[in-house]
C-alpha cells in the first residue's frame, strides 16, 4: 500500500459492478428472502449470467440511500 508524504494511505476503493445474493445479504443486513421480495417487486435490479443471479452494486446503493 502506498503512503503519501504525511504517512497517510493512498488506498483506492473500487466498487464492484455486481454482487451475488449472499454478498448482498452481508452488505445490507437484510435477509435473503427480503432481498428476493425486493427483486420481485422491482425495487432491486438483477442481472442473470448463466445460472447466477447478480445484483448491480449501484442498485444496492440506491436502495439503501433511498
Amino acid at each position: 500500500m502506498a503512503h503519501n508524504s504525511e504517512g497517510q494511505s493512498n488506498a483506492v476503493y473500487i466498487e464492484p459492478l455486481t454482487v451475488r445474493i449472499s454478498t448482498a445479504v452481508q452488505l445490507t443486513g437484510l435477509s435473503r428472502s427480503r432481498l428476493y421480495e425486493l427483486i420481485q417487486s422491482g425495487d432491486l435490479e438483477t442481472v442473470k449470467v448463466g445460472r447466477s443471479t447478480l445484483i448491480p452494486y449501484k442498485s444496492l446503493k440506491a436502495l439503501t440511500e433511498g
